[in-house]
């Protein structure tokens, strides 16, 4: 066991590899980040689903979700929203910059539970980003999994994210593409209209099948009764309640919802553990 692994609290040096504006207004900036030390890149075993935390000395952490996937190689891809101190402060690293990485953090979706189903990803704004490690993960492992249809919807084309896997999945035989900007605007071509109505125009079967959702409230909110109406149940649907999340590991109450704190419990759990929750999340 690493020391890392026994402390969590002591976090992984890393250093910029890769960076680039990830959305036309520059609100979110993507990284890859390599581990200074290879046993530390091998001993960050994680699934997608999962986050981290990363922190810069001086001014603080803040938890990510990871955006990668495991089978793309130890370096670590995230992408940060510019909001606050810590995520401006990244904002204005360049390559070669150090970052620490503490994690993995959380549980993430179920592979194994997936496999042999046909899967609905549903995805909205800034919150597609660890549903892009899962379709990596799923299309690097395309014969464990039925039918695959993904619906990921922002509110303008320049706001759509991981555009260059966007055009690859949409160049795949084996993938339902559903992409969707809020309304028509200049050079679009592409589908226009909210989330929610785009997967009730898909209409995804629920037979033999789980559905991973994430996005901003607003969405998920409207999505679900569209799932209703098509017969997806309340086990089959998983929810990611990342956006709650401050320390990561149940020490400072943020994140707590009912008996569960959404760091250590979560932060995916299915439609069906939620709705024994009290509403607050």
């Amino acid at each position: 066991m690493t020391d890392h692994q026994s402390n969590p609290y002591l976090p992984y040096p890393a250093r910029i590899s890769r960076t680039w504006a990830e959305t036309e207004d520059k609100s979110l900036r993507s990284y890859w980040l390599s581990f200074d030390r290879p046993e530390d890149a091998a001993a960050f075993a994680f699934t997608p689903g999962q986050f981290a935390e990363l922190s810069l000395a001086g001014y603080g952490e803040i938890p990510i979700g990871i955006a990668s996937s495991p089978g793309e190689g130890p370096d670590l891809l995230f992408t940060v929203n510019k909001v606050g101190v810590v995520t401006t402060r990244l904002h204005e690293l360049g390559v070669g910059d150090a970052v620490f990485v503490r994690g993995p953090l959380g549980h993430g979706y179920p592979l194994a539970a997936m496999r042999g189903k046909n899967i609905l990803v549903v995805a909205g704004g800034f919150a597609v980003t660890t549903l892009r490690a899962t379709m990596h993960h799923l299309l690097a492992h395309r014969a464990d999994y039925g039918k695959i249809t993904f619906v990921y919807g922002a509110r303008t084309p320049g706001m759509l994210m991981y555009r260059e896997d966007l055009a690859a999945w949409e160049k795949r035989g084996d993938v339902d593409m559903f992409v969707t900007v809020d309304r028509e605007a200049p050079g679009w071509s592409g589908m226009t209209g909210f989330v929610p109505a785009v997967v009730e125009r898909a209409a995804p079967s629920p037979e033999n099948a789980l559905a991973l959702v994430c996005g901003p409230p607003v969405m998920i909110k409207f999505t679900q009764p569209v799932l209703d109406r098509l017969g997806w149940g309340a086990d089959q649907i998983y929810l990611s309640l990342e956006n709650r999340m401050k320390c990561g590991m149940g020490v400072c109450g943020r994140c707590n919802v009912g008996p569960w704190y959404v760091c250590k419990d979560g932060p995916v759990f299915t439609k069906a553990q939620l709705d024994r929750l009290p509403k607050e999340y």
